[in-house]
């Protein structure tokens, strides 16, 4: 990563990608079946690494906060849809998703393909989506608070 880019961010790639890395966990625990959506547990899975994202930005003073984050979100949406897909078979079982309606006469290989790949498309959008929420979030806390940026 050049300088320029990286004084666009305000972080390295390799803190981008570890920030990012904070939201795998649960990715994985999540799909072994392992945590329970609704209880505590699950929620310090969820929050814990959005707000580790805002702290550091907030600490590190970045200049734009919003760009950074959604980088981290894109890379967290990344590693989001790695592990649903490494992990689909032992999440599914032998009763994966299948298409309705019209489609689904489809052969089955090509309904998966369809399937991993809106599942793909939606981990994408779902960690970029964070990473913007906590992006303004983080804006937002910044002009409040009065940080000036590095």
């Amino acid at each position: 990563m050049t300088v320029q880019k990286r004084a666009a961010l305000g972080l390295s790639f390799p803190v981008l990608v570890l920030l990012a890395l904070l939201s795998v966990p649960r990715v994985v625990l999540h799909d072994l079946s392992v945590l329970e959506e609704g209880t505590f547990v699950n929620g310090v899975f969820v929050f814990v690494p959005p707000l580790v994202w805002i702290a550091v930005v907030l600490v590190r003073r970045v200049p734009n906060p919003l760009v950074t984050l959604l980088a981290v979100g894109l890379i967290s949406g990344v590693f989001l849809a790695l592990g649903h897909q490494l992990l689909w078979n032992i999440s599914w079982g032998d009763d994966p998703p299948a298409l309705g309606g019209d489609l689904a006469d489809l052969a089955p290989a090509a309904q998966a393909v369809i399937i991993r790949g809106f599942a793909v498309v939606s981990s994408l959008v779902t960690g970029t989506i964070a990473g913007g929420l906590c992006g303004l979030a983080a804006l937002a806390l910044q002009r409040v608070t009065g940080v000036r940026t590095a």
